[in-house]
Protein backbone atom coordinates (compact mmCIF):
# COMPACT_ATOMS: atom_id res chain seq x y z
CA UNK A 1 0.00 0.00 0.00
CA UNK A 2 1.54 3.28 -0.85
CA UNK A 3 1.98 5.65 1.52
CA UNK A 4 1.01 9.10 1.83
CA UNK A 5 3.04 11.93 -0.02
CA UNK A 6 4.42 14.71 2.49
CA UNK A 7 2.91 17.78 2.11
CA UNK A 8 4.62 20.00 -0.60
CA UNK A 9 6.41 22.42 1.50
CA UNK A 10 7.34 24.90 -0.97
CA UNK A 11 3.50 25.03 -2.86
CA UNK A 12 2.62 25.63 0.74
CA UNK A 13 4.83 28.62 1.27
CA UNK A 14 4.27 30.64 -1.87
CA UNK A 15 0.46 30.36 -0.68
CA UNK A 16 1.60 32.00 2.17
CA UNK A 17 3.37 34.34 0.82
CA UNK A 18 0.60 35.57 -1.96
CA UNK A 19 -1.96 35.29 1.20
CA UNK A 20 0.30 37.62 3.19
CA UNK A 21 1.14 40.54 -0.28
CA UNK A 22 -2.35 40.47 -0.42
CA UNK A 23 -3.70 41.32 2.80
CA UNK A 24 -0.71 44.31 2.13
CA UNK A 25 -2.47 45.06 -1.17
CA UNK A 26 -5.02 48.46 -0.79
CA UNK A 27 -8.40 46.24 -1.30
CA UNK A 28 -10.73 48.80 -0.59
CA UNK A 29 -9.11 51.04 -2.71
CA UNK A 30 -9.00 48.95 -5.53
CA UNK A 31 -12.72 47.87 -5.53
CA UNK A 32 -13.63 51.46 -5.70
CA UNK A 33 -11.15 52.04 -8.38
CA UNK A 34 -12.29 48.92 -9.99
CA UNK A 35 -16.55 50.10 -9.71
CA UNK A 36 -15.18 53.77 -10.99
CA UNK A 37 -14.08 52.06 -13.93
CA UNK A 38 -16.74 50.08 -14.86
CA UNK A 39 -19.32 53.01 -14.22
CA UNK A 40 -16.82 55.14 -16.71
CA UNK A 41 -17.41 52.29 -19.45
CA UNK A 42 -21.32 52.33 -18.39
CA UNK A 43 -21.61 55.93 -18.71
CA UNK A 44 -19.34 56.10 -22.03
CA UNK A 45 -21.81 52.94 -23.35
CA UNK A 46 -25.24 55.09 -22.15
CA UNK A 47 -24.29 57.72 -23.95
CA UNK A 48 -23.65 55.77 -27.33
CA UNK A 49 -26.74 53.92 -26.40
CA UNK A 50 -29.06 57.84 -26.06
CA UNK A 51 -27.46 58.46 -29.54
CA UNK A 52 -28.69 55.54 -30.86
CA UNK A 53 -32.23 55.68 -29.42
CA UNK A 54 -32.19 59.59 -30.54
CA UNK A 55 -31.80 58.05 -34.00
CA UNK A 56 -34.40 54.90 -33.91
CA UNK A 57 -37.07 57.51 -32.37
CA UNK A 58 -36.16 59.91 -34.88
CA UNK A 59 -36.78 56.68 -37.44
CA UNK A 60 -39.92 55.77 -35.96
CA UNK A 61 -41.72 59.27 -36.51
CA UNK A 62 -40.87 60.75 -33.13
CA UNK A 63 -39.48 63.93 -34.22
CA UNK A 64 -36.84 66.42 -31.83
CA UNK A 65 -36.31 62.64 -29.96
CA UNK A 66 -35.11 64.40 -26.71
CA UNK A 67 -35.01 67.93 -27.85
CA UNK A 68 -31.91 67.84 -30.26
CA UNK A 69 -28.15 68.27 -29.08
CA UNK A 70 -25.57 65.82 -29.20
CA UNK A 71 -25.93 62.22 -28.24
CA UNK A 72 -25.03 62.77 -25.30
CA UNK A 73 -28.41 64.52 -24.38
CA UNK A 74 -26.82 67.06 -23.06
CA UNK A 75 -27.93 69.83 -25.60
CA UNK A 76 -31.70 70.94 -26.00
CA UNK A 77 -33.75 71.06 -23.52
CA UNK A 78 -30.78 71.64 -20.62
CA UNK A 79 -31.27 67.80 -19.65
CA UNK A 80 -32.43 65.38 -22.24
CA UNK A 81 -33.49 61.55 -22.58
CA UNK A 82 -29.46 60.64 -22.99
CA UNK A 83 -28.67 62.67 -19.91
CA UNK A 84 -31.12 61.41 -17.95
CA UNK A 85 -30.19 57.22 -19.03
CA UNK A 86 -26.89 58.21 -18.20
CA UNK A 87 -27.53 59.40 -14.71
CA UNK A 88 -30.03 56.15 -13.80
CA UNK A 89 -27.32 53.88 -15.11
CA UNK A 90 -24.60 55.86 -13.13
CA UNK A 91 -26.29 55.90 -10.03
CA UNK A 92 -27.77 51.71 -9.88
CA UNK A 93 -23.38 51.05 -10.37
CA UNK A 94 -22.92 53.03 -7.22
CA UNK A 95 -25.80 51.05 -5.25
CA UNK A 96 -23.58 48.38 -6.17
CA UNK A 97 -26.22 46.79 -8.84
CA UNK A 98 -24.65 44.95 -11.74
CA UNK A 99 -23.93 46.48 -15.13
CA UNK A 100 -26.39 44.31 -17.08
CA UNK A 101 -29.04 46.11 -14.70
CA UNK A 102 -27.62 49.43 -14.55
CA UNK A 103 -28.26 49.13 -18.29
CA UNK A 104 -31.83 48.04 -17.90
CA UNK A 105 -32.57 50.92 -15.58
CA UNK A 106 -31.29 52.98 -18.15
CA UNK A 107 -33.18 51.96 -20.85
CA UNK A 108 -36.40 52.12 -18.98
CA UNK A 109 -35.61 55.44 -17.72
CA UNK A 110 -35.32 56.27 -22.00
CA UNK A 111 -38.42 54.59 -22.82
CA UNK A 112 -40.08 56.42 -19.91
CA UNK A 113 -38.50 60.03 -21.14
CA UNK A 114 -39.15 59.38 -24.91
CA UNK A 115 -42.83 58.39 -24.40
CA UNK A 116 -43.83 61.01 -22.19
CA UNK A 117 -41.71 63.91 -24.90
CA UNK A 118 -44.07 62.04 -27.82
CA UNK A 119 -47.36 62.55 -25.23
CA UNK A 120 -46.49 65.93 -24.51
CA UNK A 121 -46.19 65.58 -21.08
CA UNK A 122 -42.35 65.81 -20.45
CA UNK A 123 -40.50 68.60 -18.92
CA UNK A 124 -43.73 70.41 -18.01
CA UNK A 125 -45.09 70.41 -21.45
CA UNK A 126 -41.74 72.37 -23.32
CA UNK A 127 -39.12 70.86 -25.99
CA UNK A 128 -41.57 70.87 -28.30
CA UNK A 129 -44.84 68.76 -26.73
CA UNK A 130 -47.66 70.86 -28.81
CA UNK A 131 -45.33 69.84 -32.11
CA UNK A 132 -44.66 65.99 -31.38
CA UNK A 133 -48.29 64.61 -31.78
CA UNK A 134 -48.49 65.22 -35.45
CA UNK A 135 -51.33 64.61 -37.28
CA UNK A 136 -51.87 61.32 -38.58
CA UNK A 137 -52.70 61.58 -42.80
CA UNK A 138 -54.07 58.88 -44.41
CA UNK A 139 -55.13 57.83 -48.00
CA UNK A 140 -56.58 54.95 -48.60
CA UNK A 141 -58.46 53.98 -52.23
CA UNK A 142 -60.41 50.54 -53.30
CA UNK A 143 -62.31 49.34 -56.36
CA UNK A 144 -65.75 47.67 -56.06
CA UNK A 145 -67.96 46.08 -58.76
CA UNK A 146 -70.52 48.34 -58.55
CA UNK A 147 -71.80 51.42 -60.42
CA UNK A 148 -70.73 54.73 -58.72
CA UNK A 149 -74.45 55.54 -57.91
CA UNK A 150 -74.73 52.54 -55.73
CA UNK A 151 -71.31 52.88 -53.95
CA UNK A 152 -72.03 56.41 -53.07
CA UNK A 153 -75.53 55.40 -51.70
CA UNK A 154 -73.97 52.75 -49.27
CA UNK A 155 -71.62 55.29 -48.15
CA UNK A 156 -74.47 57.72 -47.26
CA UNK A 157 -76.51 55.15 -45.08
CA UNK A 158 -74.10 56.19 -41.73
CA UNK A 159 -76.47 53.88 -39.42
CA UNK A 160 -75.10 51.04 -41.10
CA UNK A 161 -71.89 51.82 -40.26
CA UNK A 162 -71.60 50.11 -37.33
CA UNK A 163 -72.14 46.38 -39.20
CA UNK A 164 -70.09 47.67 -41.69
CA UNK A 165 -67.07 48.15 -39.88
CA UNK A 166 -65.37 46.33 -36.16
CA UNK A 167 -65.05 49.60 -33.88
CA UNK A 168 -67.79 51.76 -34.49
CA UNK A 169 -70.69 51.37 -32.24
CA UNK A 170 -74.00 53.54 -33.00
CA UNK A 171 -73.89 56.58 -35.17
CA UNK A 172 -77.22 58.86 -35.04
CA UNK A 173 -78.43 61.51 -37.19
CA UNK A 174 -78.70 64.39 -35.50
CA UNK A 175 -79.88 66.49 -39.13
CA UNK A 176 -78.83 65.93 -43.01
CA UNK A 177 -75.14 67.64 -42.07
CA UNK A 178 -74.95 66.59 -38.72
CA UNK A 179 -73.95 63.06 -37.06
CA UNK A 180 -73.22 61.91 -33.40
CA UNK A 181 -70.23 58.94 -33.59
CA UNK A 182 -69.35 56.46 -30.66
CA UNK A 183 -66.57 53.68 -31.44
CA UNK A 184 -65.02 51.57 -28.94
CA UNK A 185 -60.83 52.20 -28.79
CA UNK A 186 -59.24 49.65 -26.42
CA UNK A 187 -61.51 48.99 -23.36
CA UNK A 188 -63.17 52.46 -23.41
CA UNK A 189 -65.41 53.98 -25.87
CA UNK A 190 -64.76 57.74 -27.36
CA UNK A 191 -67.54 59.59 -28.75
CA UNK A 192 -67.36 62.47 -31.23
CA UNK A 193 -69.24 65.06 -33.88
CA UNK A 194 -68.98 65.72 -37.21
CA UNK A 195 -70.67 68.21 -39.69
CA UNK A 196 -70.44 67.62 -43.83
CA UNK A 197 -69.45 70.35 -44.81
CA UNK A 198 -70.16 69.38 -48.78
CA UNK A 199 -72.34 66.57 -50.14
CA UNK A 200 -72.59 66.24 -53.63
CA UNK A 201 -74.42 63.14 -55.26
CA UNK A 202 -72.07 60.41 -56.57
CA UNK A 203 -69.00 62.20 -56.23
CA UNK A 204 -67.89 63.68 -52.98
CA UNK A 205 -68.46 63.80 -49.42
CA UNK A 206 -66.35 66.43 -46.92
CA UNK A 207 -66.79 66.85 -43.52
CA UNK A 208 -64.82 68.07 -40.02
CA UNK A 209 -65.34 66.86 -36.93
CA UNK A 210 -64.95 67.75 -32.86
CA UNK A 211 -64.68 65.43 -30.15
CA UNK A 212 -63.06 65.54 -26.36
CA UNK A 213 -60.48 62.52 -27.00
CA UNK A 214 -59.36 63.47 -30.81
CA UNK A 215 -60.81 63.41 -34.18
CA UNK A 216 -61.32 62.81 -37.38
CA UNK A 217 -61.56 65.58 -40.38
CA UNK A 218 -61.80 63.56 -44.15
CA UNK A 219 -63.25 63.72 -47.37
CA UNK A 220 -64.36 60.30 -49.34
CA UNK A 221 -64.78 60.67 -53.37
CA UNK A 222 -66.11 58.15 -55.79
CA UNK A 223 -65.07 57.72 -59.29
CA UNK A 224 -66.56 55.51 -62.28
CA UNK A 225 -63.61 53.29 -63.87
CA UNK A 226 -66.66 51.59 -65.81
CA UNK A 227 -70.66 51.13 -65.71
CA UNK A 228 -70.03 48.51 -62.83
CA UNK A 229 -66.65 49.37 -61.52
CA UNK A 230 -66.45 52.09 -59.06
CA UNK A 231 -63.03 53.77 -57.61
CA UNK A 232 -63.55 55.10 -54.08
CA UNK A 233 -60.67 57.31 -52.28
CA UNK A 234 -60.41 58.34 -48.72
CA UNK A 235 -58.57 61.30 -47.26
CA UNK A 236 -58.52 61.59 -43.27
CA UNK A 237 -57.14 63.25 -41.11
CA UNK A 238 -56.54 62.24 -37.67
CA UNK A 239 -55.82 64.71 -34.65
CA UNK A 240 -55.42 62.95 -30.99
CA UNK A 241 -56.28 64.75 -27.97
CA UNK A 242 -55.30 63.15 -24.69
CA UNK A 243 -52.72 61.25 -22.64
CA UNK A 244 -54.32 57.89 -24.18
CA UNK A 245 -54.53 58.81 -28.04
CA UNK A 246 -51.48 61.00 -27.93
CA UNK A 247 -49.79 57.64 -26.97
CA UNK A 248 -51.52 55.37 -29.50
CA UNK A 249 -50.61 57.66 -32.25
CA UNK A 250 -47.09 57.14 -31.50
CA UNK A 251 -47.11 53.72 -32.58
CA UNK A 252 -50.01 54.97 -35.60
CA UNK A 253 -52.52 52.72 -33.98
CA UNK A 254 -55.47 54.98 -34.98
CA UNK A 255 -54.08 54.99 -38.51
CA UNK A 256 -54.05 51.28 -38.98
CA UNK A 257 -57.64 50.80 -37.23
CA UNK A 258 -58.78 53.40 -39.41
CA UNK A 259 -57.50 51.59 -42.64
CA UNK A 260 -58.85 48.08 -40.82
CA UNK A 261 -62.15 50.05 -41.11
CA UNK A 262 -61.88 51.09 -44.77
CA UNK A 263 -61.09 47.03 -45.61
CA UNK A 264 -64.24 45.76 -44.14
CA UNK A 265 -66.29 48.81 -45.64
CA UNK A 266 -64.76 47.35 -49.11
CA UNK A 267 -65.93 43.75 -47.91
CA UNK A 268 -69.29 44.95 -47.18
CA UNK A 269 -69.81 46.48 -49.89
CA UNK A 270 -68.50 43.77 -52.20
CA UNK A 271 -70.68 40.96 -50.47
CA UNK A 272 -74.03 42.57 -48.91
CA UNK A 273 -73.46 45.53 -51.16
CA UNK A 274 -73.31 43.18 -54.31
CA UNK A 275 -76.13 41.01 -53.71
CA UNK A 276 -78.85 44.12 -52.85
CA UNK A 277 -77.91 46.57 -55.02
CA UNK A 278 -81.41 47.28 -56.28
CA UNK A 279 -82.82 47.85 -52.56
CA UNK A 280 -80.09 50.43 -51.57
CA UNK A 281 -81.31 54.03 -50.93
CA UNK A 282 -78.84 56.54 -50.46
CA UNK A 283 -79.36 60.24 -49.47
CA UNK A 284 -79.56 61.92 -52.90
CA UNK A 285 -79.41 66.17 -51.19
CA UNK A 286 -77.09 68.29 -51.32
CA UNK A 287 -74.83 70.40 -48.93
CA UNK A 288 -72.27 73.51 -49.68
CA UNK A 289 -70.36 75.06 -46.75
CA UNK A 290 -72.39 72.56 -44.30
CA UNK A 291 -75.86 74.18 -45.03
CA UNK A 292 -78.63 72.03 -46.88
CA UNK A 293 -78.73 73.40 -50.69
CA UNK A 294 -81.16 70.80 -51.91
CA UNK A 295 -82.91 68.14 -49.58
CA UNK A 296 -83.33 65.01 -50.40
CA UNK A 297 -86.93 64.86 -51.45
CA UNK A 298 -86.19 67.77 -53.90
CA UNK A 299 -83.19 65.75 -55.51
CA UNK A 300 -85.27 62.83 -55.61
CA UNK A 301 -88.53 64.70 -57.54
CA UNK A 302 -85.88 66.01 -59.88
CA UNK A 303 -84.25 63.14 -60.61
CA UNK A 304 -88.12 61.54 -61.22
CA UNK A 305 -89.29 64.23 -63.46
CA UNK A 306 -85.67 63.91 -65.34
CA UNK A 307 -86.51 60.76 -65.86
CA UNK A 308 -89.61 61.07 -67.17
CA UNK A 309 -89.16 63.91 -69.69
Amino acid sequence: MAGTSPPDTDTTGKRESARDAADGLPVDQLKEAGQEFVQALMVKALKSASGTVKHMTERLGVPGGDGGGSGDGGGGDGGGTGAKMVAAGAESLQEGKSPLKAGLKAGMTGAKETAKKAVGAGDGGKGGGEDEAKVINIVEKFDVGLPRRVAYDQWTQFAEFPSMTSKVEKVEQESDEKLNWRAKIFLSHRDWKSTIVEQVPDERILWKSEGPKGYVDGAVTFHELSPDLTRILLVAEYHPDGFLEKTANLWRAQGRRLRLDFKHIERHMMTRTLLERDDIEGWRGEIRDGEVVRTHEDAVKEEKQAAEG
